[in-house]
């Protein structure tokens, strides 16, 4: 997690909540944020077999609107935003030219030229940069940092559809996945998405700022039979790993391409022209030299972020993420390794405070959500 810097932290509309409540504070990208309440394990548990919420009011939101909007988000993402649909969204990435991430984010289209963009919270003011100046050369549109316009909370886990569902009129169990709606949620107005952070069915919930605290409070009450329980990001991190969801900052970042990250899906190579596509086009066509891997530990121990990966007597790169998960039951984690090395049984060690350590690539992710979903009946 980020380090605290000298300017004051953020606040997320439901800070004075989670202080009420005990959450335990961090700094993080900026913002003071709650990393756990009732302890990560818990939280972690209760996401994968009940329900969690989440404050995740510290995501940005960039709005992108005109009559080029679609060719202005097309120059400046990888993935095809011609093929979403208004009310549907997609993941991707802003991409430098070497084809390497400013940051991923989510792509909401809410109208023909009118589109909404999810990044992440240390890279807001990083990214609203990026996106207004990248975009002129489009035509007709214009980016406004909208993220003091929303608050965003998630709720996540089997359980998540019927928690939900009473305090709205927008019927749920319709929407599919990477689908959203606008409607009400506890006689709030609000934009509800299918689509989480945790490898868990959920809902993220964009409300106004002014009305977190009530949405909040009525989910809390809403999902009090099946045991809701607030989570922090400690819980949200580890639910992420296990999905190998990749974090921008530890396992994508502007040194990492697309497809060094095995994310070549969340690329439209057939559209035209991107800001990063000729890179990763010609990358595409002789092969990357190194690519992420998940791991699983052999030896006892846990790699953590930023512990160097041994090939032999070489350093051959280092752990992005790395932890002990509470619902898989396993040290795991991913890795750049050299691509010769990424097959599943490949073995390999890692250096953890001065020992070596043995590790093996496994396939990601790590744990996928049971099917049929296991949504509780509204």
């Amino acid at each position: 997690m980020e380090q605290a810097t000298a300017a004051p932290l953020k606040k997320t509309p439901l800070h004075a909540r989670h202080r009420a409540s005990g959450a335990k504070m961090v700094p993080f990208g900026g913002w003071d944020m709650p990393v756990e309440y009732s302890g990560i394990v818990a939280e972690h548990m209760a996401v994968r077999t009940r329900a969690g919420l989440f404050d995740v009011s510290h995501m940005g939101e960039i709005e992108v609107a005109g009559k080029d909007a679609l060719a202005a988000v097309q120059r400046i993402s990888s993935n095809d935003a011609s093929k979403l649909q208004a009310g549907q969204a997609q993941y991707s990435a802003l991409t430098t030219p070497q084809g390497t991430f400013v940051d991923d984010l989510l792509v909401y289209r809410l109208g023909p030229q009118h589109f909404l963009l999810v990044v992440n919270a240390g890279n807001i003011d990083k990214d609203y940069a990026w996106i207004a100046e990248h975009i002129t050369p489009a035509g007709d549109a214009v980016a406004v940092n909208a993220s003091s316009r929303y608050a965003l909370l998630a709720v996540q886990g089997p359980e998540a559809l019927g928690v939900v569902q009473p305090l709205t009129g927008v019927d749920l169990r319709a929407m599919k996945y990477y689908w959203f709606a606008h409607g009400e949620v506890a006689s709030v107005r609000a934009t509800i998405s299918r689509t989480g952070y945790t490898g868990e069915d959920g809902f993220e919930i964009f409300v106004p700022p002014q009305s977190a605290d009530r949405v909040w409070q009525a989910i809390l009450d809403a999902g009090r039979p099946v045991d809701l329980i607030p989570a922090g990001l400690g819980a949200r991190d580890t639910l992420r790993l296990e999905a190998a969801m990749r974090l921008y900052g530890n396992d994508i970042d502007e040194t990492t391409t697309v497809l060094e990250a095995d994310l070549g899906w969340i690329v439209g190579w057939t559209k035209d022209d991107f800001i990063g596509a000729d890179a990763l086009r010609r990358q595409k066509a002789a092969g990357v030299r190194r690519k992420i891997a998940g791991f699983e530990m052999m030896d006892r121990g846990i790699a953590r972020h930023g512990y160097d990966v041994y090939v032999g007597d070489a350093v051959a790169g280092t752990v992005t993420s790395g932890t002990q998960t509470p619902f898989v039951k396993k040290a795991i984690g991913m890795a750049y390794l050299p691509v010769e090395c990424t097959a599943p049984g490949t073995e390999f060690d890692i250096d953890i405070r001065g020992r070596r350590t043995r590790a093996r690539v496994v396939p990601m992710p790590f744990y996928r959500r049971p099917r049929p979903e296991r949504a509780r009946q509204p």
